[in-house]
């Protein structure tokens, strides 16, 4: 049996120099986190005894060129969360909440103005260096000027940061911007040491230095990354370690597709698949350790928002920057139809971004959400204010006559014209044809159905399936007509949405504005989401959002479910209880270790 020393936390300390607040080991983006001195104690949905040793071993789809999870080129390792560790410790069980980590604590200033980060003395890279102030200067100045997009979006928040000791950082920030603080608590730890010989900006596939759990044992280019269990982390006593990262070994074998890699989990190379294939999940888990219950199937519940899988029309060229052409091409997917001869029934048909949870727009926009409409409803429909945009159900029957009907007058209006069949632009004579472009050959099926009834349009399109690599260069830089995407939200939806649907997004490539919406009200909105400071305000503008962004008929919404499909061999288990955003792979372990 594990024996665990417990760290007894202080709840407030005084700290000169820092940003006029107590410290604080509980920090929630709204109201109070639920141990506002800290955990002290494993959290409820794991086994804290749970015994350590064996190897988990997951499936991917495609390959990877980089081990460096921060930036725009390549394609990076999957596992690397185990070996990097964000200051703070966001916290699954809690829509947006943080708890010591790398940092031991932090003070915040009442107006959210300035972040202090106190980091914990014994916090080590995996080459036994201490962590310090230094090291958190050069990751934010490394991030903000070569990182992802959205890092630099969120970074430019920040007025001032300095060092105020050998442990102590102080970010200095621009007024009006509620959840930057929080963001910053995800920045993780790099060393400055570290990237001093490896360079920051450009795939490698050198093992990387964090401070996580787990070091890179092996990497086998392009098909396989083994993580090891470290003895010596500096913080197996921190409360989200206990019982949680058990297997001494992980690994992540990359397959050519998703088919090929269901094969090896049936024969036992693989162990655990979150399984997104209504196909495969009715009728591809069959055979003798299925029939034995050596493999179990399990649906588990989960409290995150729907999110979004959609297409996204690229609205950079024409003609998807025009709404009545999106709108057409959305009335012709049968969903109804599709959920029952495709998906075994297994779906719902996604309305909203924020489907299953209160952020959800309902009925008639009122309260808050109302005052945050009303200053731009000259540039809104009407009827926006009087309900959410739901598109049309059907009756599974196939026969789309009267939506079929309602594209063709919506195009006709856009200016297109039948001349032999097709579709073309009465003026340019250009034909609306476009190429639906996949990373994933399971949605191929899926949409063949859609690109049919487009046809009896006049609608000329095809899909295109490439390699996972491919794929991510071409989203990347915004080549492409329309393609499948999904965007998860959670609870405490802020700054990450300027990346989905902000105007700046737009032409920055790498972001996640794949439509290239480019909306002054949504900007607006997501501002307001960004700076709510309680709980309320955060529902009226999500609702806010949702019903303006649904309303652009910026994505086609497909559809989702409110569980996870997993299937595990036995050998590797879990505790039965989930946290609020569900399972935690990371607290699982292998039952044939020794306690």
């Amino acid at each position: 049996m594990k024996t665990v020393a417990l760290v007894v936390l202080v709840a407030v300390l005084a700290f000169p120099a820092g940003a006029d607040g107590p410290r604080l080991r509980g920090l929630a983006m709204h109201g109070d986190a639920a141990y506002p001195d800290g955990p002290v104690g494993p959290f409820p949905w794991v086994h804290p005894d749970a015994p350590t040793g064996g190897t988990l071993r997951f499936s991917e789809v495609g390959t990877f060129d980089s081990m460096n999870p921060y930036i725009v080129h390549g394609v990076p390792a999957r596992g690397l969360d185990l070996v990097y560790q964000s200051l703070m410790y966001r916290t699954p069980d809690e829509p947006f909440t943080f708890y010591p980590q790398v940092a031991e604590s932090v003070e915040l200033a009442e107006d959210r103005g300035a972040i202090v980060f106190h980091l914990d003395p014994r916090a080590r890279f995996q080459d036994g260096s201490p962590v310090t102030a230094q090291d958190i200067l050069f990751t934010y100045e490394t991030l903000r000027k070569e990182g992802k997009p959205h890092m630099r979006t969120y970074y430019s928040g920040v007025i001032e940061v300095r060092a105020l000791g050998e442990r102590s950082v102080r970010f200095d920030l621009e007024a009006g911007n509620w959840e930057l603080p929080l963001i910053l608590c995800l920045m993780p730890a790099l060393s400055r040491a570290y990237f001093e010989d490896v360079p920051f900006d450009r795939t490698s596939l050198e093992a990387p230095l964090g401070t996580g759990p787990y070091r890179v044992a092996e990497i086998d280019p392009g098909r396989r990354v083994v993580y090891e269990r470290d003895p010596g982390f500096w913080g197996w006593d921190l409360p989200q370690h206990i019982g949680r990262h058990n297997f001494e070994t992980v690994e992540h074998i990359w397959f050519r597709d998703s088919n090929v890699a269901l094969q090896a989990f049936l024969a036992g190379d693989i162990d655990v698949r979150f399984e997104t294939d209504a196909l495969r999940w009715a009728t591809g888990y069959d055979g003798p350790a299925v029939e034995s219950g050596e493999i179990a199937l399990e649906s588990l519940p989960h409290g995150r928002p729907s999110g979004l899988l959609g297409v996204a029309w690229n609205q950079r060229r024409p003609p998807f920057d025009d709404v009545r052409v999106r709108e057409a091409m959305g009335l012709a997917f049968d969903f109804a139809w599709t959920n029952e001869n495709l998906l075994h029934g297994q779906y719902e048909r996604t309305s909203s971004l924020f489907g299953g949870s209160d952020l959800a727009a309902s009925g008639p926009a009122a309260g808050g959400e109302l005052a945050l409409l009303e200053p731009w409803r000259d540039r809104l429909p009407e009827a926006l204010f009087e309900a959410p945009w739901r598109w049309p159900e059907t009756d599974g029957s196939g026969r789309l006559r009267d939506q079929l009907r309602r594209a063709g007058a919506l195009l006709a209006e856009a200016g297109y014209v039948l001349e032999d069949g097709v579709l073309v632009h009465g003026t340019t004579g250009t034909p609306l044809t476009f190429e639906l472009l996949l990373g994933d050959p399971a949605f191929e099926r899926i949409m063949l159905p859609w690109l049919a009834n487009l046809e009896r349009l006049g609608i000329r399109a095809g899909l295109r399936t490439i390699d996972a690599a491919q794929y991510q260069t071409r989203i990347a830089t915004f080549d492409f007509d329309a393609m499948i995407r999904r965007w998860g939200v959670s609870l405490s939806p802020g700054n990450e949405q300027f990346i989905y649907w902000g105007s700046e997004a737009a032409d920055s490539e790498g972001s996640r504005n794949y439509a290239g919406i480019e909306d002054p009200v949504l900007d607006g909105l997501i501002a307001a989401l960004a700076d709510a400071r309680a709980p309320e305000d955060l529902k009226a503008a999500a609702r806010a959002l949702d019903r303006v962004l649904m309303w652009g008929r910026h994505v086609l919404p497909l559809y989702h479910r409110d569980a996870d499909t997993v299937a595990h061999w036995r050998a590797v288990t879990h505790s039965g209880v989930a946290p609020l955003y569900g399972t935690d792979i990371g607290s699982w372990w292998h039952a044939g270790a020794s306690p």
